[in-house]
């Protein structure tokens, strides 16, 4: 890969490309010139600082400017039927269930339906350790804080290992696909050596 230009390529640089080439064919012009490896975006890099700005189109190939048409916003009512009709089609028991649900869950906004999330908690009672009192074992999930003043103290229980956290807070933090899985069953065979 070429990285320096000399005043010759530059020169033949500018002509190639006031001559219409692109920079892919400039670029293999001038290799082919000067024994040289320039590539294409050594050739589009150069053009700027040479105050270049590429090579002219011919009027016939612009194409016209036009906007795109904005997508539309998705229809939320329409969403839930179509969801609701799958969701009888696949388990015939919920026709009647399905309904009032999702017309419930439509009405509400969405702070609403923010506010109505339950939070996952942990029941371990932490021990509030300070940064400085914690040892190199000790869970590093953090509480307090929210307020201004208020103190932000951690876990302090004995972290699991390769986590920064304690079991407990390893899943709480942690996405399902992390988590711990059993083992996968193998089917060994034996081979004749």
């Amino acid at each position: 890969m070429q990285s320096d230009w000399e005043e010759a390529h530059s020169r033949s640089l500018r002509e190639f490309v006031e001559k219409g080439m692109s920079f892919a064919q400039a670029a293999k012009a001038l290799n082919q010139r000067f024994g040289t490896a320039y590539s294409r975006n050594a050739a589009i890099g150069r053009a700027p600082r040479m105050g270049l700005s590429g090579p002219a189109k011919a009027a016939g190939d612009a194409r016209p400017c036009t906007p795109r048409p904005r997508r539309k916003q998705p229809d939320l009512q329409r969403l839930l039927k179509v969801r609701a009709k799958k969701l009888t089609a696949k388990h015939p028991a919920t026709k009647h269930a399905a309904g009032p649900v999702l017309k419930r869950a439509a009405k509400r906004s969405t702070f609403e339906r923010a506010a109505a999330l339950q939070l996952r908690c942990v029941a371990i009672t932490p021990r509030h350790l300070a940064l400085v009192d914690l040892d190199d074992g000790d869970c590093r999930y953090p509480y307090g804080g929210e307020a201004d003043g208020e103190p932000i103290t951690f876990c302090g229980h004995p972290r699991r290992e390769s986590s920064s956290y304690c079991t407990l807070h390893f899943h709480l933090t942690s996405a399902p696909e992390l988590r711990e899985r059993p083992p996968a069953k193998a089917r060994l065979r034996l081979v004749a050596a």
